[in-house]
């Protein structure tokens, strides 16, 4: 364990192999994080996706893209910031620091040649979700802030190009991590978590983060970071670069029908009251978190 601020954090295991038997019983099955570095090295994507290629494929393509500011209580979910062709972001991020990203662009849809890249490794896992392949991409200095995936699905993450530094925490650190009801962002800010000088965590204002126990890691170029269901992520793009998510159905039936609530239930909700009542529903949602934070906090002592 080591202490960025006061978070107890130990860094993500890091193996070279991993076999389907070793993977289910020492990190799928106990809900642990591992990061294997062979994982993608047999697919063709290794060595071909890259900046050009993708370019050439779907630089056409009309994207949204995101910033760096944080969403407050009154944004819808998955809003863009800006949008532009694919083509031109990629000039724009390989330029140099460019705090843009681009979230869960279905590239595949677009260039289904793509799908023959990689194979689905159902060797580790069952359940995944073949129509939702994901890629995600971040100029240097770009920032996916803490959250957890709405549907609770199990998540093998794999870098392509350019280093990224992944924050991870379970689920059950939800309050310690000031969670908004009804979503599924943390209210706190983790930038630059791991530089006291840099960070703009604000244990001050959100002491319960002190304390709060998860993992970290950097990834590198053909890295697949296993994220169990439910684990809250926050994720700063130390190059330019990319990555793909494949999805799998979490395999606890109660899991399961969370993750259906929050995307027909919690999500419906939350928008709904957001247009209709904002400011009510922003000062209950506020007092609900510092609430459930004071709760850990007392547990602590």
């Amino acid at each position: 364990m080591y202490k960025p601020g006061l978070m107890l954090l130990q860094k993500v295991e890091v193996l070279q192999s991993l076999t389907p038997k070793e993977f289910k019983t020492k990190y799928y099955d106990t809900h642990t994080p591992v990061v294997i570095r062979d994982f993608a090295k047999k697919w063709p994507a290794y060595s071909k996706w890259n900046w050009d290629y993708f370019k050439e494929v779907v630089g056409d393509k009309q994207i949204g893209i995101y910033n760096n500011i944080k969403s407050d209580a009154y944004t819808p979910i998955n809003k863009a910031d800006d949008y532009t062709t694919f083509g031109e972001y990629i000039d724009m991020v390989r330029k140099g620091p460019a705090a843009w990203r681009i979230f869960l662009f279905n590239i595949f849809s677009h260039a289904p040649q793509l799908t023959e890249d990689f194979t689905w490794p159902e060797e580790y896992m069952k359940g995944f979700i073949k129509r939702v392949p994901m890629l995600f991409v971040g100029g240097q200095g770009s920032i996916t802030h803490m959250h957890f995936d709405i549907d609770l699905s199990h998540i093998l993450h794999t870098q392509f190009a350019g280093k990224k530094r992944v924050l991870l925490f379970p689920y059950g650190e939800q309050h310690k991590l000031y969670r908004r009801p009804f979503e599924v962002l943390s209210m706190a800010d983790f930038t630059n978590y791991y530089d006291q000088e840099k960070s703009k965590l604000d244990t001050q204002a959100f002491p319960a983060t002190n304390g709060a126990k998860g993992y970290d890691v950097i990834l590198e170029h053909g890295d697949t970071l296993f994220m169990p269901g439910g684990f809250w992520h926050h994720m700063e793009y130390i190059e330019s670069g990319f990555a793909m998510s494949l999805r799998a159905f979490n395999n606890s039936v109660g899991w399961k029908i969370k993750g259906a609530w929050n995307i027909v239930g919690m999500r419906g909700i939350d928008t709904l009251l957001k247009k209709t009542l904002p400011i009510q529903w922003y000062e209950w949602k506020k007092k609900k978190v510092f609430d459930a934070a004071d709760k850990e906090l007392v547990h602590e002592v």
